[in-house]
């Protein structure tokens, strides 16, 4: 129960959130201006989505914005972090701003404010307007530059009202998972093409944290990433040279650059592939941040792989232990130890958890409710571990449960479900969950601590 969690851990002014991405919820794909994203591309190639799913119409948030803001008031949540869809606000992906892509933004902006929830803006979750895709996307530097670009038009409309910026969400998915591996658009397996779209991603990061900061004086900048605990599958050498280097290839090749250590150069040697690199942009890459932010979902057991692909590392599946509906392994110790890597890695002077969650198969019952313990419990344990980091320093100012509502959940389409929220698809009927009402109490119980 919450009242057993170290809430005092957490300082007074500690932010509660939810967090959601346009394309998983925003629908309206074809509406007021909207272009096709990369995404729309991909989950329409045959086979590429589990039940050929899409996000045409998704949760019809598009639409239904007023009615999620009032959950997430019924939830206490102080802070809603979202992201802005690229091709809905530039559809060229450079070039004519789209005036009604911006206008939904501005609306939903001051709706959160009037209700009393402060927003978080990601500007990059992924939907690269697929007009830039065409023209080579992550591969080539000019996507980086245009990122900028977009930058600076969001937080030039909305950075009176919003602070709080993120510039890409989770990088290695869209450069590992999009170029290298092609489990997510644009669904690319080209080493070259994946190393030189994560410099690129890097690079965009750094371009659009200046963009920000020009357009919007006083902006909060952060830049949010994905780790894992990475730990060898034995104590032989080569299991213990796998865990470096999946380490290397998961966490150290996406911080080390932020955090003005250049690229590793064991990953370097290891990807052998020349990095597009001009003068300056280690210094652009490494601009200072005013936060980070940490998600996380699961560790990872690994095991030498030589004849695998890169890293030449293997995930082994344990035995007998907790997992998700989505087989992940279930392990809150993971992400105190990377809050406190950060701390002290990295010296990273404000955290916050941007995206912690979990599915499992959700049905609304014949009670009309949906009972979902698992889910609570995994929050509860996360939100422990914070409790936990905190307690040991690490700066951690906010934590978003992700996800507000269950979405599209990319390659695995709408079977897997996150949210705090049931949506029922065909209805767009919106209920909320034993876990969205135990974070609501969580929420409450951390407030009266500090009364």
């Amino acid at each position: 129960m919450s009242d057993s969690l170290d809430l005092a851990a957490f300082p007074a002014d500690f932010t509660w959130g939810t967090a959601t991405s346009a394309y998983q919820i925003e629908g309206a794909v074809a509406e007021d201006g909207r272009a096709p994203s990369i995404w729309d591309t991909f989950s329409h190639t045959p086979g590429k989505i589990d039940n050929d799913d899409h996000g045409d119409v998704a949760c019809d948030h598009y639409h239904r914005w007023p009615e999620d803001i009032a959950l997430m008031k019924r939830l206490g949540a102080d802070a809603y972090r979202l992201s802005v869809a690229w091709p809905r606000v530039v559809p060229g992906g450079d070039g004519p701003v789209n005036a009604a892509g911006l206008d939904f933004y501005d609306r939903l902006v001051d709706g959160l404010l009037d209700a009393g929830i402060t927003p978080n803006v990601t500007l990059y979750h992924w939907d690269l307007p697929q007009a830039l895709q065409d023209r080579g996307g992550w591969t080539v530097r000019e996507t980086a530059e245009h990122l900028a670009e977009y930058a600076s038009v969001v937080a030039g409309r909305l950075g009176d009202r919003v602070t709080q910026w993120a510039t890409l969400n989770e990088p290695l998915c869209s450069g590992w998972i999009g170029h290298l591996e092609g489990r997510m658009a644009p669904g690319l397996t080209d080493l070259t093409a994946a190393v030189h779209a994560s410099y690129h991603l890097l690079l965009a990061h750094g371009l659009a944290t200046r963009a920000i900061r020009a357009a919007a004086p006083g902006a909060q900048i952060g830049l949010v990433t994905n780790h894992s605990t990475i730990e060898a599958a034995s104590t032989r050498p080569e299991d213990l040279a796998a865990a470096t280097r999946m380490d290397g290839h998961t966490n150290r090749w996406w911080l080390d650059p932020v955090y003005g250590r250049g690229f590793p150069a064991d990953m370097r040697e290891l990807y052998g592939v020349e990095l597009p690199e001009r003068p300056g942009d280690l210094d652009t890459i490494a601009a200072p941040l005013d936060w980070h932010g940490l998600n996380y979902y699961f560790p990872a057991t690994v095991t030498d792989d030589p004849q695998g692909p890169v890293p030449y590392a293997r995930e082994v599946r344990l035995p007998d232990v907790p997992r998700t509906g989505m087989d992940w392994q279930i392990d809150a110790g993971g992400l105190e130890a990377l809050l406190l890597r950060l701390t002290d890695d990295y010296g990273v002077r404000k955290l916050y958890v941007t995206e912690n969650g979990s599915a499992f198969p959700d049905a609304v019952g014949p009670d009309g409710e949906v009972h979902d313990p698992d889910r609570a419990r995994y929050l509860e344990q996360h939100v422990g571990a914070c409790a936990r980091a905190v307690r040991k320093g690490a700066p951690l100012a906010g934590y978003y449960a992700w996800s507000l509502l269950d979405n599209f959940e990319w390659a695995y389409g709408y079977d897997k479900r996150f949210g705090l929220v049931h949506v029922d698809y065909a209805t767009q009927a919106r209920t909320v969950k034993t876990s969205g009402r135990r974070y609501a109490d969580i929420i409450r119980a951390h407030r009266q601590s500090h009364a």
